[in-house]
């Protein structure tokens, strides 16, 4: 495997196993039990590239290789054995963004390879990045992140955008894989530390 090969799919896992570990804490937080921990990791680990696998008429990735579900399932039992304590929501927040980040630019990459245009692809980054942490939310009881004026959705289109914007001038990818990815966290950084947000409709009541 070349060493861009494996340092793409290490950061692959990497996303799954912090996204995985965000929905564990989100089930740790409601006191949920240990299948329901796993169940919530799985979901939120897998649950973005899945739904850009069936939107792009590909094998859906985890399918084939369950090893994907089993990192998931490893991040519930490290949530499960470290237990909830103070400071985990904060922890949350950051498990997803790193997430969010990590998988805007992947999720692209994956439709690029798949012959998917431009335009396509960094929607496709955007559901893989954000389809997931919806799920949890949904499943927690949780207002949705599509709901909330913090910025979440735009931090992962502005990622993607970068990150395909860069591969079409051809970058090396990990040159437009990097700054995809670190856009997206800086932006999604500054909407947890500084509260920015997008404005809203200014119309008449």
């Amino acid at each position: 495997m070349e060493p861009l090969e494996t340092a793409l799919t290490v950061l692959d896992y990497a996303a799954v196993a912090v996204f995985g570990a965000s929905g564990a804490l989100a089930a740790a937080k409601a006191k949920h039990d240990i299948i329901t921990f796993g169940f919530f990791a799985a979901v939120t680990g897998v649950g973005g590239g899945t739904l850009r696998d069936l939107l792009i008429d590909a094998p859906v990735f985890w399918v084939a290789r369950p090893e994907y579900i089993m990192v998931c399932l490893a991040a519930a039992v490290a949530v499960w054995v470290l237990g909830w304590g103070q400071g985990r929501d904060r922890l949350l927040l950051w498990l997803d963004a790193l997430g969010m980040a990590a998988y805007a630019s992947v999720g692209a990459l994956k439709a690029i390879s798949l012959g998917a245009p431009p335009f396509s692809a960094v929607i496709m980054g955007v559901l893989t990045a954000t389809f997931g942490g919806v799920i949890r939310d949904v499943l927690a009881h949780q207002p949705s992140v599509l709901l909330r004026r913090e910025l979440y959705v735009t931090p992962a289109l502005l990622g993607a955008a970068v990150f395909v914007g860069l591969h079409q001038f051809e970058m090396p990818l990990i040159v437009s894989g990097g700054l995809g990815f670190l856009t997206a966290f800086a932006v999604r950084a500054g909407a947890i530390l500084f509260g920015w947000q997008m404005p809203g409709f200014p119309g008449r009541a």
